[in-house]
């Protein structure tokens, strides 16, 4: 794991819940769910799963934070549509397909609320040239297995990887920072404020890290 600390978490608006200076929360453990607000996994399963933490969890030490993030669908996964999820449990796009289909939703919104603090990351226009040696990194970086392929397939990967860069007209600084894969993702911070879990999808063990990181202030208050 690497040096990150909860400094490095970038919020560019905090829609619900904030401001929150993030190095304040040093002293709780501190668990930072990141979605996208067109993600239909972050709200059938992650969220929830974030909900039944802050509840279970709060009063010991636990502090849950959403963070909207944007990586595809610049155009849905918006500031102006996390304000409207928040305010409203107004959904849009696949989220909205996908849970009107499962009839999670009432009269067309969410059945739930967030009641933890969230913020949208600070996604900013790509200006970064797309170079061979950017793409090269980029690919060592989120593919970890990408040495142990053999050179055509290096090749195969290097283009698609290409491709994507040069589609990619946004940056989210947080994602990008934290090397994260996708959506729902978890980052995990320990009492001390140091970076302990980076997690991408459906992740069964949280709340038993939670519980271990949490039990752990006896150590360090």
């Amino acid at each position: 794991m690497n040096n990150h600390s909860l400094s490095e978490i970038a919020v560019d608006t905090w829609v619900q819940g904030g401001p929150i200076t993030l190095s304040d929360l040093v002293g709780s453990v501190v668990l930072i769910e990141v979605f996208q607000v067109n993600c239909p996994g972050c709200f059938i399963y992650s969220l929830p799963k974030a909900i039944d933490l802050h509840n279970k969890y709060r009063d010991q030490g636990l502090v849950v934070i959403g963070l909207a993030t944007a990586f595809e669908d610049y155009d849905k996964n918006t500031l102006e549509n996390l304000q409207k999820l928040v305010m409203t449990g107004e959904v849009v796009g696949q989220t909205f397909k996908a849970l009107n289909q499962y009839s999670l939703l009432s009269e067309g919104k969410l059945r739930w609320e967030i009641p933890f603090a969230v913020g949208m990351d600070r996604v900013v226009a790509e200006t970064e040239p797309v170079t061979d040696e950017r793409v090269l990194r980029y690919a060592r970086e989120f593919l970890p297995e990408f040495e142990k392929f053999s050179d055509q397939q290096k090749m195969s990967m290097l283009q698609q990887v290409k491709h994507y860069m040069e589609q990619k007209s946004m940056k989210a600084e947080t994602f990008e920072r934290f090397a994260l894969q996708g959506t729902p993702s978890c980052i995990l911070f320990d009492r001390k404020g140091e970076l302990k879990d980076v997690s991408f999808g459906q992740i069964d063990y949280k709340p038993a890290m939670v519980e271990h990181f949490l039990a752990e202030k006896r150590f360090i208050l």
